[in-house]
């Protein structure tokens, strides 16, 4: 176990929308380095306590911090969420590409924009990264030219672009035809190797077990089990989390 700072930290983090409480007391960290899968079934809990990582959810109660932005409490500034968005990438499950843009230019946009870079550093990273996620001749495409798997890689690259510390994905594949699943993990295992800090909502098992070296396990806004990727799908010490990767698995 690491025993370097965490680069998130959750200590019995709440979350309420009204009276129904999605969260209840979650306490979990992430390392630099650790890939994070987040399982469990449909309403736990896993998307939403993947976007109060990103503030795009506030919290009601507990702590949270995120690179060492305290996103406890009531009122971020604007000035910490732009600090905390240049560092924490996230992949939503519909790609948000901006369809009267091509790829390229989906790709300059955000550090244009955010990080200020000129015209040509952009294009040239924008370009370097559509070639690691295997796009390189679709750089003059528009998304509509575009199947869900290459959308979904072009919007890793548009994340990587922006040069994150960490990438957090919310069930990348779930909106994907099967046959295009396996193109899209493929890009993340490659950045998982690399070395890159993921935090993973998915329902791919496979990924789960072969790439993430941690895994939490939420069942109705609780964290249920949580550890060793291996260790815990493997040998699940909870009932309920046997009973969910038995039917994963069938």
């Amino acid at each position: 176990m690491s025993t370097a700072t965490p680069v998130i930290s959750f200590d019995n983090l709440r979350k309420s929308y009204g009276s129904l409480e999605v969260l209840r007391g979650i306490t979990a960290s992430f390392h630099k380095g650790d890939v994070a899968s987040i399982i469990g079934t449909s309403g736990c809990g896993k998307s939403t306590l993947l976007r109060c990582c990103n503030g795009l959810e506030t919290i009601n109660g507990g702590k949270l911090e995120v690179i060492g932005i305290d996103l406890s409490q009531s009122k971020i500034s604007s000035q910490k969420l732009r600090q905390l968005r240049t560092k924490v990438g996230m992949v939503f499950q519909q790609f948000n590409l901006f369809p009267h843009l091509s790829v390229l230019q989906n790709l300059m946009l955000a550090p244009s924009q955010v990080l200020k870079e000129s015209e040509a550093e952009c294009r040239d990273r924008a370009l370097h990264y559509l070639e690691k996620v295997g796009l390189s001749s679709k750089a003059g495409a528009y998304p509509e030219q575009l199947s869900g798997g290459q959308k979904q890689r072009v919007a890793i690259a548009r994340s990587l672009c922006m040069k994150p510390e960490i990438l957090l994905f919310d069930e990348p594949t779930s909106a994907l035809d099967p046959e295009l699943v396996g193109e899209v993990l493929t890009v993340m295992k490659q950045l998982a190797q690399e070395g890159m800090t993921m935090v993973v909502v998915t329902h791919e098992m496979n990924f789960a077990r072969d790439v993430a070296n941690r895994v939490i396990f939420l069942n109705q806004g609780v964290v249920e089990e949580q550890g060793d990727a291996q260790e815990v799908l493997n040998n699940p010490q909870c009932d309920r989390l046997k009973a969910f990767l038995s039917r994963m698995n069938n």
